[in-house]
């Protein structure tokens, strides 16, 4: 199975960094960055509003654990976004699905 991970970054060159890590390694096959994000959020008691990167990730299930501890380490922040959502691979163009899975072979 392949997934989809979400996460979200405080700038473009923190997220391109970890992305190129990620990728390096064989985590993920593929990283979307979307700049000009906007988050609003309650944090530590007020409403704060903060520009932030997306990170869209594709990577095989079997990965998540490694993705995350590496996602985790790499971020600056103290309770980064992750979330993983299944990619349907019965609806997905099934050459990109194998080459997600190939790209992440450890």
């Amino acid at each position: 199975m392949t997934v989809l991970v979400y996460t979200n970054w405080p700038d473009e060159r923190s997220a391109l960094d970890a992305a190129n890590v990620l990728v390096a390694e064989h985590l993920i096959a593929c990283a979307n960055l979307m700049p000009m994000g906007r988050s609003v959020y309650h944090w530590q008691g007020k409403v704060c509003t903060e520009s932030e990167v997306i990170m869209l990730m594709k990577t095989a299930r079997d990965r998540v654990g490694e993705v995350k501890k590496r996602v985790l380490a790499l971020h600056p922040y103290d309770l980064p976004a992750f979330s993983v959502l299944p990619i349907d691979t019965k609806l997905s163009h099934l050459p990109f699905v194998n080459w997600i899975k190939e790209e992440t072979q450890p």
